[in-house]
C-alpha cells in the first residue's frame, strides 16, 4: 500500500503532464498586480528612479561637454587642423570632426567680426549715454539739503498708542496764491534777478542795445545761392545756453550785427536776454521778472534799438527800456492778452489782441496804459499781423479762419477785407510776408502749412501751397509757428517734431531748401524759431529755457 509522501509525488506528477509548456516568464494581469506603493515624501526609490538618475547624468555630462566647447574657441585653431581623431577624442572631450568644424566657422567669423570693431562699438554704446543739456547760461538753483532725520518706527511695534490727528479749520475768505496774478501798476526797476543783490546793469549792455544795423536788408538771392548760405549755418556749444528757467513762449533777435543778441520769454512771465560773445551775468545771460504768466510775444524796436516790448497771458505790455533800465508799462488789461504787431514804422503804434477775440488801438505816446479804441471781431484770437506796407490792413487768426480786415472802418459793421479759408482746425498763427505782404503764411493744427496769395486782396485769396507738416506738440510744448525770413520773404523755417531732432527752412511752393541738425548740440524740439533781421543766423527756444543759435 503506497504512502502518504508517494501519493503527492503522484499527483505532481499528473499536474506537470497536464500544465503546458510555456515559454519565458508568465504574464500576468495588471489589474491584480500589486503595485509596491510609496508615500509622497518616502525616501524610498522606485524602480524608474534609476533610469531617471542615468538621464541626469547624461545631462550632466553633455553640459561639461559645452563647456568643453566654448573652450575650444578660444584655442589656435592649427592645433585643431593638427590633430588626429585620438587626439580630438580625448583631448576635446569626444568631438566629431562636425563639430570640430562647426567651432572652426565660429571662430572664423568671431575674428571677422573683431576686425570691424563691433563688439567694441557695442560696449560704447552701451555704456554711453545721451548728450546733456548744455551747462552754459543760468545756473540750477541748489536745492535746499533736507536735515538728516530719525528713522521713523512703528508705534504698534512701540506698543504706543497711535496719535490721534485732527484736521485743521476751513480756510475763510479768498484764496491768495504764492505767485501774485499781475504785477504792480506803473514802472518796475530792471533789476537781474540772477546777479547778487544791488547789482546794476552792465555798461555794455546799453551800447549793445543801443547799436542799430548798418548793414542794409540784402537783395533777395536766388535760391541756389540761398541753400549754399543756409548751409554754412552752423552750431556750437558755445552758442546754446539757458536764457530763462521754463519752456520758451517766444523770442527775438536784436538788429544788432556786431553780435548775436537775443531775448526770451517763458511760461512764468520771466525775460531773458543773451549776448552770445559776451561774459557779463551767467555767460551773457541777464534774467529779469517783468511779468508772472506767459510771455507769448516779443519784439525789438526797430525804430529805437534800447526797446523791448513783452506782452503777457496776465494782461500786461510793457516796454523794456534800456537806457532808463526799467519797463514801462504800455498797455494794461484785467483780459489775458495774446498777441501785438506795430501799426507804424516808428513803432509808436500797436495793435493789440486778446484772448477773447477783441483787438485793441495802443499809442504809446498817449499817457496812462489804455487803449484808443477796442473792437470786437470774434470769440476766439490767436495772432494779429500788420500789412508792412499798407499798414491799414492786419490779417487775424481767428477759429478755423484767417480775416484781413481796414483798421480804417472797425467803428461800425466790421466786416473783413478778404478771407483765408480751408483750415479745418484752430489756427495757431498767420503773417504777412515781411517785405511786400504780398503772402500771407498760417499754421494750422490739422498738420498743414498754407500759404495764400494776398497781392490782391479779393474775398477769398487763393490757396497758393499747402505743405503737409506735424504740428502735434501735444500739451507740454509750445506750439509750432512758421515764421517768414525777413531777408528771403518768398521762404520760411519751422520747428520740427521728426527725429532726429531738427528745424526746416522752406520755400513757399512747398520744396525743402535746407535741414538744420546737429546730434550733440539740437537734441530737442525747438517750438520757437526766428531769423535775424540782417545778418545770416538762427534761434530756436525749446521747452527748457535754452536758446539754440545758428550762424555762419
Amino acid at each position: 500500500m503506497p504512502t502518504t509522501r508517494e501519493k503527492q509525488e503522484e499527483v505532481e506528477v499528473v499536474v506537470q503532464e497536464m500544465t503546458p509548456q510555456v515559454e519565458g516568464p508568465v504574464r500576468r494581469s495588471s489589474r491584480r498586480t500589486l503595485v509596491p506603493k510609496r508615500l509622497r515624501y518616502s525616501p524610498e526609490e522606485t524602480p524608474e528612479e534609476p533610469t531617471i538618475k542615468q538621464q541626469r547624468q547624461e545631462k550632466h555630462n553633455k553640459i561639461k561637454n559645452q563647456k568643453k566647447k566654448v573652450d575650444l574657441k578660444e584655442q589656435d585653431p592649427s592645433d585643431i587642423e593638427n590633430s588626429d581623431g585620438a587626439q580630438t577624442s580625448e583631448e576635446y572631450g569626444g568631438l566629431s570632426a562636425y563639430e570640430l568644424e562647426r567651432l572652426e566657422n565660429i571662430r572664423q567669423n568671431k575674428a571677422f567680426l573683431s576686425t570691424l570693431d563691433i563688439f567694441q562699438a557695442s560696449e560704447e554704446l552701451k555704456w554711453s549715454s545721451k548728450p546733456k543739456p548744455s551747462q552754459r547760461g543760468l545756473m540750477r538753483s541748489q536745492a535746499a539739503q533736507s536735515e538728516s532725520l530719525p528713522a521713523r518706527r512703528s508705534l504698534r511695534l512701540q506698543n504706543k498708542e497711535a496719535e490721534v490727528l485732527t484736521l485743521p479749520p476751513e480756510p475763510k475768505g479768498t484764496l491768495t496764491y504764492e505767485q501774485p496774478l499781475k504785477k504792480p501798476p506803473g514802472p518796475l526797476p530792471m533789476i537781474p534777478v540772477n546777479l547778487d543783490e544791488g547789482s546794476k546793469l552792465p555798461s555794455q549792455l546799453v551800447e549793445l542795445c543801443s547799436e542799430s544795423s548798418t548793414e542794409q536788408v540784402k537783395a533777395k538771392l536766388h535760391l541756389k545761392e540761398y541753400r549754399s548760405a543756409l548751409s554754412h549755418m552752423k552750431i556750437t556749444p558755445g552758442r546754446v545756453a539757458k536764457v530763462v528757467k521754463d519752456r520758451i513762449f517766444s523770442a527775438a533777435f536784436h538788429p544788432c550785427t556786431s553780435s548775436l543778441f537775443m531775448a526770451a520769454g517763458d511760461k512764468w512771465g520771466r525775460v531773458g536776454l543773451w549776448s552770445v560773445e559776451s561774459d557779463w551775468g551767467h555767460d551773457g545771460v541777464l534774467l529779469f521778472e517783468p511779468h508772472t504768466r506767459p510771455v507769448g510775444c516779443m519784439a525789438f524796436s526797430t525804430a529805437q534799438p534800447t526797446h523791448l516790448l513783452s506782452l503777457s497771458y496776465d494782461g500786461s505790455l510793457r516796454c523794456m527800456d534800456v537806457e532808463k533800465a526799467v519797463f514801462n508799462d504800455v498797455y494794461d488789461t484785467a483780459d489775458g492778452l495774446k498777441t501785438f504787431s506795430f501799426m507804424s514804422d516808428d513803432c509808436l503804434s500797436l495793435l493789440v489782441g486778446n484772448w477773447y477775440g477783441e483787438v485793441a488801438v495802443v499809442d504809446r505816446r498817449t499817457p496812462g496804459n489804455t487803449h484808443e479804441s477796442l473792437h470786437t471781431l470774434d470769440q476766439v484770437l490767436r495772432c494779429v499781423s500788420v500789412h508792412p506796407l499798407q499798414k491799414q490792413y492786419f490779417a487775424v487768426a481767428e477759429r478755423k479762419t484767417v480775416s484781413i480786415y481796414d483798421s480804417r472802418y472797425l467803428k461800425r459793421n466790421i466786416q473783413p477785407v478778404s478771407q483765408l479759408r480751408g483750415h479745418s482746425l484752430s489756427i495757431s498763427s498767420a503773417y504777412f510776408s515781411p517785405c511786400t505782404g504780398n503772402r500771407v503764411l498760417t499754421s494750422c493744427m490739422d498738420g498743414n502749412i498754407r500759404i495764400y496769395d494776398t497781392s490782391a486782396l479779393t474775398s477769398e485769396a487763393p490757396l497758393l501751397t499747402a505743405i503737409r507738416h506735424n504740428m502735434n506738440t501735444g500739451r507740454w510744448l509750445t506750439k509750432l509757428s512758421a515764421m517768414w525770413d525777413p531777408k528771403q520773404e518768398d521762404c520760411f523755417v519751422v520747428g520740427s517734431m521728426a527725429l532726429p531732432r531738427c528745424v526746416q527752412v522752406f520755400h513757399e511752393n512747398g520744396q525743402l531748401q535746407h535741414t538744420f541738425k546737429d546730434d550733440e548740440n539740437l537734441t530737442t524740439v525747438l517750438s520757437v524759431t526766428a531769423f535775424h533781421p540782417t545778418r545770416n543766423a538762427l534761434l530756436g527756444g525749446n521747452a527748457s529755457g535754452r536758446l539754440h543759435a545758428f550762424s555762419d
